[in-house]
């Protein structure tokens, strides 16, 4: 499965790599890009992962997912 998501308050390269870093780590991501330029996430698992865990890993690296 791949989705993408928005996200609020991401500025720099940093950022990203924090969004990354969190998100990564939720059970069942296989993978996750980041584009700082669209303010977006593209995540790719294997099996459907809650919006509220996704919003919770990128609540934790300091920024806001938009549903």
């Amino acid at each position: 499965m791949e989705n993408t998501y928005k996200i609020k308050g991401m500025t720099c390269g940093h950022c990203v790599g924090a969004v990354t870093q969190e998100v990564s780590a939720v059970d069942g991501v296989d993978s996750v890009t980041v584009d700082l330029d669209s303010a977006s996430m593209t995540v790719t698992s294997n099996a459907e992962i809650g919006l509220d865990v996704l919003s919770a890993a990128v609540d934790e690296a300091g920024y806001e997912l938009v549903s």
